[in-house]
């Protein structure tokens, strides 16, 4: 989809929650920021990840957060090297500017390369892990005559959807973890596979929470790991997640997404059994936890043997067996939760793309 250069620009008084709903809205990465139209920096999807850990605010001003040396070219541009700067730098979208460094127009990939050299992953091939043993009783009664995982998403059930985002990065090496329906789950990718993906089962014999029988893949995993519910669409960057965690010494990495919430009332605020204060409806920002992680053995031979565990016990177990936990955030639009009625239209409706 072609944009407007303007789609680009954010104003230095713009806030980063209005940055982060542009470059969702945009499916971009970098934003431009500006004072009246001249460039004066750029703001990328991980610049805004940077801020959120530093505990930045998000109703601070772009100007605070951007990178204040973008890389830009003059009207006059030799369209070979902007090509091979892209290419060398791996950038998705270059300002033009004037004399006055006013930004007369964005080059994006598709138009610089005229579709001829396609955006390419890196090539990553860690394992993944999608836990799909549960009941899916959120989306009953669907689920009483299909698994959770093979819900459709488009013309794909939606484990299928998940395995695919994957192969960009050169992942085929899956793990599935299944109990309920399992017989469906493995009958289905009998049929369809083929040699596409390298798929071994992980069976539990009895219900082992949403933690419990990664033990069982002891002694079977490469360190890092990624591990996923099968009814979450997470749409980022696995490179950077891997790279993330790796370069922050993590042992577990959860994939966070920001959600802003409005509480549609006046919320009563009381000390000493009196009434405080009343804030007419409060905003709130919260990080929420998605089911996607990062991790390795480490925290693998902390879950118990044949013992049911939910991964938010296998959290708090590794905090308190001293493991770096860390977190990675995504916009808001980067996650979908498949697995509740209210979200699933939204769903095939915004990843239609990769599910065709």
């Amino acid at each position: 989809m072609s944009h407007r250069a303007e789609d680009f620009l954010i104003e230095r008084s713009g806030t980063v929650k209005q940055a982060m709903r542009q470059l969702s809205d945009l499916g971009e990465k970098e934003l431009f920021v500006t004072d009246k139209g001249k460039l004066l920096g750029a703001l990328s999807d991980g610049d805004i990840r940077k801020w959120i850990l530093k505990e930045g605010a998000l109703n601070a001003p772009v100007e605070s957060v951007c990178n204040k040396n973008p890389r830009s070219v003059g009207e006059n541009y030799d369209l070979e090297e902007v090509r091979a700067t892209m290419l060398e730098l791996k950038i998705e979208c270059v300002p033009v500017i004037d004399a006055d460094r006013r930004i007369t127009n964005v080059l994006t990939w598709d138009e610089v390369f005229s579709g001829k050299v396609q955006k390419t992953h890196e090539k990553l091939g860690v394992p993944v892990v999608i836990m799909a043993g549960g009941k899916g009783s959120r989306l009953d009664p669907f689920t009483r005559i299909l698994p959770k995982p093979l819900i459709p998403v488009g013309d794909k059930p939606v484990i299928e959807v998940i395995m695919d985002k994957f192969s960009e990065y050169d992942i085929n090496d899956f793990y599935i973890s299944i109990n309920h329906k399992a017989r469906m789950i493995k009958s289905y990718f009998d049929e369809v596979n083929g040699h596409k993906y390298r798929i071994s089962y992980v069976e539990e014999t009895k219900p082992l929470g949403t933690a419990g029988s990664l033990r069982l893949l002891e002694g079977r995993l490469s360190d890092p790991f990624i591990v996923t519910n099968c009814d979450v669409l997470i749409d980022c960057d696995y490179a950077q997640l891997i790279h993330f965690h790796q370069e922050h010494g993590h042992d577990l990495t959860l994939v966070v997404s920001c959600r802003h919430y409005v509480i549609p009332y006046g919320v009563c605020d009381i000390q000493g059994g009196l009434l405080k204060t009343i804030r007419e409806k409060p905003e709130l920002d919260l990080l929420i936890n998605t089911g996607m992680y990062v991790m390795g053995n480490k925290v693998l031979n902390l879950i118990p043997k044949n013992e049911f565990l939910n991964f938010n016990d296998l959290i708090l177990n590794a905090q308190a067996a001293g493991c770096q936990v860390g977190v990675f955030p995504v916009n808001d639009k980067s996650w979908l939760d498949v697995g509740q009625w209210e979200e699933y239209q939204k769903t095939i409706n915004q990843f239609k793309p990769y599910a065709s």
